[in-house]
């Protein structure tokens, strides 16, 4: 276990081997909970919105439906495609270390 100081402006300085460990480069983001026992820091992706949108637009062109449900109404379609991507989301993290 690493002994941080917090410095001038609440600044700490991360461990080498933990950087390593977690592949953390300057300029990365964090994001910070308070759990039970303290503080938990997290590695987290960020990406400008415009960006993003780009990319789920290219993503979205791709996609074809082979597997409709004429029987859904747009609302249930809309739903499914929402546990979808909940359950995507999940698997994603559960996978990071």
């Amino acid at each position: 276990m690493a002994l941080l100081k917090l410095r001038h402006k609440a600044q700490i300085t991360l461990p080498a081997d933990l950087r390593r460990q977690f592949d953390l480069k300057e300029g990365d983001y964090l994001e910070a909970e308070a759990v039970e026992n303290g503080i938990l820091l997290k590695p987290v992706s960020v990406m400008e919105r415009k960006q993003a949108w780009n990319e789920i637009r290219e993503a979205m062109a791709t996609v074809e439906d082979t597997a409709s449900d004429p029987a859904q109404t747009p609302q249930e379609q809309e739903e499914e495609i929402a546990r979808w991507v909940k359950a995507s989301r999940l698997e994603h993290d559960q996978s990071r270390p």
